[in-house]
């Protein structure tokens, strides 16, 4: 299954950065299929994370940033979030769906006040479920129909998912 980049009318402005972000990681990795880099992800994720003290996970670069176990589990916030997303889209739920806000999110995860493990926050990371629902979420539509960006059968001149 190829996913086309999206144009800039199927993305916020601010998106931009993780859509030239994921180009980047696909050239990288010599690789032409996001499915593909995603299912990647996770063991390089383990491979990053394995032998990391205790002691980076509450480090900031900066004051006011995000520690490191604070991004990972942004990261792993974010990959519920937008797997629910997908699996409202690829059902043609057409109900609206609800932002989060992850300055929000992030304080009330309460990570600066536990003793964590790198690598058992990065665990929480589960890319592997992407890459492999992928597929799944994408052939549980009919055969003969798109799915639209929007959750409805797509339109001839609408962006589509592929399935």
């Amino acid at each position: 299954m190829t996913i086309a980049r999206p144009t800039t009318n199927e993305h916020a402005p601010y998106a931009i950065t993780y859509v030239d972000a994921t180009a980047t990681a696909l050239a990288a990795q010599g690789l032409d299929s996001v499915i593909a880099l995603l299912a990647i992800q996770p063991s390089q994720l383990r491979t990053l994370l394995g032998n990391a003290p205790t002691s980076i996970a509450h480090v900031a670069y900066a004051p006011g940033k995000w520690t490191l176990a604070e991004s990972l589990l942004h990261i792993a916030d974010s990959e519920r979030v937008f797997s629910y997303r997908l699996l409202r889209v690829a059902r043609g739920d057409l109900t609206p769906l609800a932002s989060f806000d992850q300055d929000a999110w992030v304080p009330n995860s309460r990570t600066g006040s536990r003793t964590v493990a790198v690598r058992q926050v990065g665990s929480q990371c589960r890319y592997v479920h992407w890459s492999g629902s992928l597929p799944v979420t994408s052939r549980t539509t009919s055969s003969s129909q798109t799915i639209g960006t929007s959750g409805t059968p797509a339109t001839a001149d609408e962006p589509r998912l592929p399935n």
